[in-house]
């Protein structure tokens, strides 16, 4: 089965997945002068976002029930699930929340694409 994963900005509309996620709750990188220009990509950009105390308790909860749902939907003979994970302009929180599943899913043994539809928009 493979696994896109997607970020997106609410503010540019909503993507074509059928399973979104709203990580509007991190804390934003754009508030912060030094990191404003910068995006999820960027360790310092992702740090600020991974290393806070709403993401470690999210993704302590979060991963355990994905890998649930991703290893249903293959039992079930899906071979495709799309996740779409959005924060207010695409380029920080969702971005660096999507780097951070790519990687967990790698070490899971699932096959990933990943795609920053709004990464570069203003």
């Amino acid at each position: 089965m493979q696994v896109i994963l997607s970020s997106f900005g609410y503010k540019h509309g909503m993507p074509d997945a059928e399973t979104i996620l709203d990580v509007r709750f991190l804390p934003n990188p754009y508030y912060v002068p030094e990191l404003k220009e910068g995006t999820g990509l960027e360790a310092r950009v992702a740090d600020y976002v991974l290393c806070s105390d709403a993401a470690r308790a999210f993704l302590v909860k979060f991963v355990p029930f994905f890998l649930q749902f991703l290893q249903s939907h293959a039992a079930a003979g899906r071979l495709e699930v799309r996740l779409a994970v959005g924060c207010t302009g695409g380029r920080h929180r969702s971005v660096a929340f999507v780097e951070e599943m790519k990687k967990i899913l790698a070490s899971h043994r699932f096959a990933t694409q990943v795609v920053h539809r709004d990464k570069d928009k203003e």
